[in-house]
């Protein structure tokens, strides 16, 4: 897959790109349906003022949030791609900072990991995984998180496993 990274707002002593990319291969490693070369995924580091306009806009929810995935594909679409072809879309993330700041620090984790957490989750959402389906799915949806990150040296960020 490949990652289009757009970074607004967030820190330029870290290199978030990086990091992302990182987030990715861990994803694919985990989720094989996205290691498809056609595939491509846009990955926007914004503040909350922006993500609150997209959820306000796209999800009629007035707030901003951590992380905010925009699927282009279908779960079905996905797995039944083939490597042959031309590019895809799978979608849009967008994380804010200063709601994964402040998370972080709540969470006594550092803006490394949980942003990490974060890229992590919204590609899974992107994958057409969803833990709002219900709890079988959540669980399964946290088992891939968790080995994603821990292919990236992160501990769980759930704490429970």
């Amino acid at each position: 897959m490949d990652l289009d990274i757009e970074i607004d707002g967030w820190s330029q002593n870290h290199d978030w790109a990086d990091l992302a990319q990182a987030a990715m291969e861990a994803v694919e490693a985990v989720e094989p349906a996205l290691a498809n070369q056609r595939l491509s995924a846009s990955l926007l580091f914004t503040v909350d003022e922006e993500v609150r306009a997209l959820n306000r806009e796209w999800r009629t929810r007035d707030r901003p949030t951590n992380v905010l995935s925009f699927p282009m594909l279908s779960r079905e679409e996905l797995v039944a791609l083939t490597p042959e072809g031309g590019p895809e879309l799978l979608g849009d993330v967008a994380l804010a900072f200063e709601t994964c700041q402040r998370e972080a620090a709540e969470k006594g984790a550092s803006l490394h990991d949980h942003a990490a957490h974060l890229i992590v989750h919204g590609l899974l959402h992107l994958a057409g995984h969803d833990h709002e389906r219900g709890e079988a799915d959540a669980a399964a949806m946290e088992t891939l998180e968790i080995k994603a990150l821990a292919k990236m040296g992160i501990k769980d960020p759930y704490g429970d496993r």
